[in-house]
């Protein structure tokens, strides 16, 4: 479904001198699969996700989506950011039909759409509600709700849940693995937790320090739906332990490099 080939970002800063963020990135994504990618700070991971919403464009290399290069922001691709990003002036139903508004197709089928994703995620009875006074993971059921308005067939996420307390990432993870089960669509993740991406992914991407590159591709064997308890498994905890050895396998390597 998805298609990254020799993907590479490289910046200018204020001072004229280039920053390689990414470098020939290669990844290919199933259709109706969920892969997550983690790594160090500051390794392209977000760099990556923008390319291929065809916010960004790459340097060197390609992104194709269901065989159609990305060279700009595609109908049938959801994003959901760190931020809610939800209009403060707006109810949460306005919202949420956001999309369908900007693309002049606010048809009551949309209408009805939108409030079948808010019962869904548990906010039918905040229709009306302002952003403000909503909590945190409230907002972020309702970017997502306003990211799947228009059936897309890829659906990436950065970091959606970073900025939530550990109780409520943990209901807003099972959250999207219930919305996942109901409409399945490909998804793209990129997480800082270990246990998220392990959790949620049926493969993990483990990135590279910057430049980022892909690391390795880790297999999650777990079964769908998961369950309650998954992450107590023996299971579970191997495969988190391998993604985290990874990761901090690298930073011991590139001390050792910087060390006279």
């Amino acid at each position: 479904m998805i298609e990254i080939r020799q993907l590479s970002k490289t910046y200018r800063g204020n001072d004229g001198a280039d920053t390689l963020a990414l470098s020939e990135t290669s990844l290919d994504v199933g259709a109706r699969e969920i892969v997550t990618i983690v790594g160090p700070s500051g390794c392209g991971k977000s760099t990556l996700l923008r390319m291929v919403a065809g916010l960004a464009p790459p340097s060197t290399g390609s992104v194709a989506i269901a065989g159609q290069p990305v060279t700009a922001p595609r109908t049938g691709t959801g994003v959901v950011f760190q931020a809610s990003t939800l209009l403060p002036w707006a109810c949460v139903l306005d919202n949420v039909l956001f999309p369908a508004r900007i693309a002049g197709r606010r048809t009551p089928a949309l209408v009805a759409r939108a409030r079948e994703l808010l019962r869904l995620s548990g906010l039918a009875d905040f229709e009306q509600a302002m952003p403000h006074q909503l909590s945190g993971g409230m907002r972020q059921r309702a970017t997502i709700c306003r990211a799947l308005l228009l059936d897309p067939d890829v659906l990436l996420l950065d970091e959606p849940f970073g900025a939530l307390d550990a109780l409520t990432r943990e209901e807003m993870t099972v959250e999207l693995l219930n919305l996942w089960q109901r409409a399945p669509l490909t998804i793209l993740f990129v997480t800082h937790s270990i246990n998220e991406a392990v959790l949620l992914g049926d493969r993990v991407v483990v990135m590279s320090p910057r430049p980022g590159r892909v690391e390795a591709v880790i297999d999650i064997d777990l079964p769908r739906p998961r369950p309650e308890r998954v992450e107590d498994s023996p299971a579970f905890v191997g495969y988190a332990r391998q993604v985290r050895e990874l990761i901090f396998g690298q930073r011991a390597a590139r001390s050792t490099e910087v060390q006279p």
